[in-house]
């Protein structure tokens, strides 16, 4: 089983962005009648992380030195107990890590998110409105030559907020780091 997973999610990890949108838009969009959604573009971008999440929580969690599971293990922890209680926790934060670099690709993703969540300008009122993310907000504004100020002001927020999320994925990534290696 988890070699099904882990081949399946190095299929999906190297699929392009706009696949998943069209993918989206077929199941949330038509075939769920879900509409150009939050929900559509949500469930999309979910998808489209999954792997990235899989594969680095899985890595972090072989990261965890054996001897860990063994002391568990000589200290008559059951196997469950093991993973709950040691192997999970200190693989957390490299996890945590996979999560918050998964969120930065998502929150500067264009492509899966116009074909399921649409580009309404107005804020939704529920999960089921058509909705305008940032990274297409600045896509509209610098394509079709609204605003250019307002376009380099929409992209200037973008770096400012995926540096943010990777500089703490980083930081978290590093005391993982030091907490598993020293």
């Amino acid at each position: 089983m988890t070699a099904t997973i882990r081949f399946g999610a190095e299929c999906l990890a190297g699929i392009p962005s706009i696949i998943f949108g069209l993918f989206g838009f077929v199941l949330f969009v038509v075939t769920l009648k879900m509409g150009w959604s939050l929900l559509s573009g949500g469930l999309t971008l979910a998808i489209m992380i999954l792997p990235t999440i899989i594969r680095t929580s899985e890595e972090s969690i072989k990261a965890v030195p054996r001897h860990y599971r063994e002391v568990a293990f000589s200290l008559g922890a059951t196997k469950w107990q093991g993973i709950t209680k040691v192997v999970l926790p200190s693989a957390l934060s490299g996890i945590f890590t996979g999560i918050m670099l998964a969120l930065g690709r998502s929150i500067g993703e264009t492509a899966a998110v116009i074909f399921t969540a649409g580009s309404s300008l107005k804020m939704p009122a529920s999960a089921l409105d058509s909705v305008r993310t940032m990274a297409v907000h600045f896509y509209i504004l610098a394509r079709e030559g609204i605003s250019l100020k307002n376009a380099y002001g929409t992209a200037a927020l973008l770096v400012i907020i995926i540096l943010v999320i990777n500089t703490i994925a980083y930081y978290t990534m590093h005391k993982f780091l030091e907490k598993t290696h020293g």
